[in-house]
């Protein structure tokens, strides 16, 4: 079985993540959801991504690598949205990382790095019309992640929505959340 370190989003450490988060612990994978935001809940991703901005994108991705302190080799770091930034800095930085999940939005891999690491898996969740995904440049980025990097999958689900995995919120979409959740257990299965 893997050990995951799931980020969540701008909302925050929704009862949408926990659940998450449980689903994957019921699959006998142990899993870690830290509150990147102490506390904090948010009802929109535009209030959340100024909170982010507030205290610094850089302290929530310092709070994201804290939390990996102690994992075992091979972990899986799961970023939701906000949560992709500190998800995917581990997984181009962080030495033994499995695998990893970017849901909601990925960023260019020369963000964190000149090239996606050899031998880490890589999977990215969007949905096809999400203006946060789409228009913010997320698209193209997870296109480019799979066109150079072997093990480097990209799954588009139709709709609209940006935070559809998390059920908890009003954009949540029961049916590709249960995709994604499928997909991520199926790559769990294969780095566990």
């Amino acid at each position: 079985m893997a050990e995951v370190l799931l980020l969540h989003h701008a909302c925050g450490l929704t009862d949408g993540v926990r659940a998450f988060a449980d689903r994957l612990r019921d699959a006998g994978h142990t899993v870690h959801a830290p509150d990147l935001f102490e506390g904090r809940r948010f009802d929109t991703v535009e209030a959340g991504v100024a909170h982010a901005q507030e205290i610094g994108f850089d302290t929530v991705t310092a709070r994201g690598r804290a939390a990996a302190d102690g994992l075992s080799d091979g972990f899986v770091p799961i970023g939701f949205s906000l949560g992709v930034v500190p998800a995917q800095m581990l997984a181009q930085t962080h030495p033994g990382v499995g695998a990893a999940v970017l849901v909601h939005s990925c960023l260019p891999v020369g963000e964190f790095g000149e090239a996606w690491p050899d031998g880490v898996p890589v999977q990215v969740h969007g949905m096809d019309r999400d203006p946060w995904f789409v228009d913010e440049g997320d698209i193209q980025a997870a296109e480019a992640l799979v066109a150079s990097t072997a093990g480097a999958e990209l799954f588009l689900y139709p709709g609209d929505a940006h935070l559809f995995a998390d059920s908890s919120l009003p954009s949540y979409d029961e049916s590709a959340a249960a995709l994604v959740l499928q997909r991520v257990l199926a790559l769990l299965g294969r780095v566990g």
